[in-house]
């Protein structure tokens, strides 16, 4: 899939999580691609875009190892239980070099979790991890 479409499906996952969490779960969303020792920020949703730049590697925190890790295959995923404020709560491998960043810039994912409405906003999330790894992104060659 294209990066449009791709972020298409994530905006539309997103609020079938809020709708069924039943308020924001996460407020911060990006796509970032990896290549030569690069960070591109290719999509952003969220309040702190320059930020976000900035403060990557310190943000990925517990993830960070995972996300500079070659083994994801597209559509697997990570969560970081104790990640707080700007720490980074999940990504998800969009595609080769390229990944979707979720974060809660107020509350850690261990405090989203108790929420009972949790184990129904999983399920968009679920399924979005099936269409990528049916469709993985690709950037096209320009």
């Amino acid at each position: 899939m294209t990066l449009e479409q791709a972020t298409k499906l994530i905006k539309s996952c997103a609020e079938q999580m809020n709708s069924r969490y039943g308020q924001v779960v996460f407020d911060e969303w990006a796509v970032v691609s990896f290549s030569e020792d690069k960070t591109r920020l290719m999509a952003y949703i969220g309040p702190r875009k320059e930020e976000f730049q900035t403060n990557f590697l310190s943000d990925a925190g517990s993830l960070r190892a995972g996300l500079l890790a070659t083994r994801h295959e597209p559509g697997d995923f990570e969560f970081a239980r104790h990640g707080v404020g700007t720490s980074f709560e999940s990504f998800m491998v969009l595609g080769h070099g390229m990944y979707l960043i979720w974060n809660n810039t107020v509350q850690s994912m261990d405090g989203i979790a108790k929420d009972p409405h949790w184990l129904g906003a999983q399920v968009p999330f679920a399924e979005l991890s099936e269409k990528v790894q049916a469709d993985p992104v690709a950037l096209s060659a320009r």
